[in-house]
């Protein structure tokens, strides 16, 4: 993904969408990266297409979903590192599909039953909606760098980078609770202790500062 800095800042959680299908070709590229990603990371994330089903419950209509026929399931094998597995990859998905022209929103427990085929050891995470807004969202207020970050004036820039993609990241509820620290080369990331989607969202926010930082710059403690 180009400028992907760009595609952080540029996207917003929407909810709301046009009646408007995605074209065949947007489906293909999506598709396709999917399948890179499920087979670098063992996930089993799985798209679905003008099936408004899912989004047309009860819980959809409290989340304030509209017109929704497209999703991604985040599927998995189950294990302690799932829900932040699901957030990484689920995330550089959701930058791909801004990417290409689409609009997305990370819905935890708003929307109904996914029609994803799932092995007896899977487990669905979460589910993101997709498709073409009617507006492009809009932004959300921010923590500061030094809130979520040991960051210092003399700290490198691609640490200060990093941050600043991360305080990027959605989150639930935009609760951003979570935490950066550097030493020396290392970086530690730890998500925060009461809240809802910690572990989704702290997948979210390291896939984030990893595309920003540059993963050569740094290794996770």
């Amino acid at each position: 993904m180009d400028n992907v800095f760009e595609l952080m800042k540029a996207r917003h959680s929407v909810r709301q969408y046009l009646d408007k299908p995605i074209p065949d070709n947007i489906r293909t590229q999506l598709n396709n990266f999917a399948a890179s990603l499920n087979r670098q990371s063992g996930l089993n994330m799985q798209i679905f297409y003008d099936e408004p089903e899912c989004f047309s419950s009860r819980l959809a209509h409290y989340g304030r979903f509209e017109n929704c026929s497209n999703y991604i399931a985040m599927i998995g094998k189950k294990s302690d590192d799932l829900d932040e597995k699901c957030g990484y990859y689920g995330e550089l998905l959701v930058l791909k599909a801004q990417e290409l022209g689409l609009n997305t929103c990370w819905a935890a427990l708003t929307h109904g039953k996914s029609k994803a085929v799932l092995d007896k050891d899977e487990k669905e995470v979460i589910v993101i909606s997709l498709g073409y807004g009617k507006t492009q969202g809009s932004e959300r207020k921010s923590k500061l760098p030094a809130d979520v970050s040991n960051i210092m004036a003399d700290s490198p820039e691609w640490f200060k980078r990093g941050v600043k993609a991360a305080l990027l990241a959605p989150t639930a509820v935009n609760q951003q609770k979570f935490r950066f620290t550097l030493d020396k080369n290392k970086v530690s990331a730890k998500a925060g202790v009461f809240g809802s989607c910690l572990k989704i969202d702290l997948g979210i926010v390291k896939c984030h500062f990893e595309l920003a930082a540059g993963r050569e710059n740094f290794s996770w403690a």
